[in-house]
């Protein structure tokens, strides 16, 4: 089945996945949130292909979530590293992960956990608030759609 293209979209949601909407480009964004990656990195870590993998790499730097860049060592190879733009995606990623803690394990299954780098704690929960900064469920909020002609 095509693809079809979200790019006009009304819906956020439906651009953002237009763009990083597959699980390997997701895959990449979150292991380029640990530094820069060397293709073989992402390849041997993600078990990709490598045609997917350039693939995806030469998107992700299309779109201006990845950056290709000499690598700080001299070498030949090009090193892979996060925009702005891609650094942006963090609360997706971490959404996505407890999510995923939440709904995906058994209650004794082990999994990866995400630490804060300074103090070794664990990542409070996301939540999404209210611009006064209490708590705000999916009940209390509502989409509104542009006006069609």
């Amino acid at each position: 089945m095509k693809r079809r293209s979200l790019t006009e979209d009304p819906c956020p949601v439906a651009r953002a996945l237009d763009v990083i909407g597959d699980w390997w480009s997701l895959l990449i964004v979150r292991d380029a949130l640990e530094g820069p990656r060397r293709f073989g990195d992402f390849q041997r870590n993600l078990g990709i292909s490598k045609g997917i993998l350039a693939a995806r790499l030469r998107d992700l730097v299309t779109l201006g979530i990845l950056e290709s860049r000499p690598p700080a060592d001299g070498g030949t190879h090009q090193d892979y590293a996060l925009t702005a733009k891609g650094r942006a995606l963090f609360p997706v990623i971490v959404g996505l992960r407890q999510w995923g803690e939440d709904h995906c394990y058994a209650p004794d299954e082990a999994y990866s956990r995400l630490v804060d780098s300074h103090t070794g704690q664990p990542v409070g929960r996301l939540e999404v608030r209210r611009a006064d900064g209490k708590a705000l469920a999916c009940t209390d909020a509502l989409v509104r759609h542009p006006a069609k002609d």
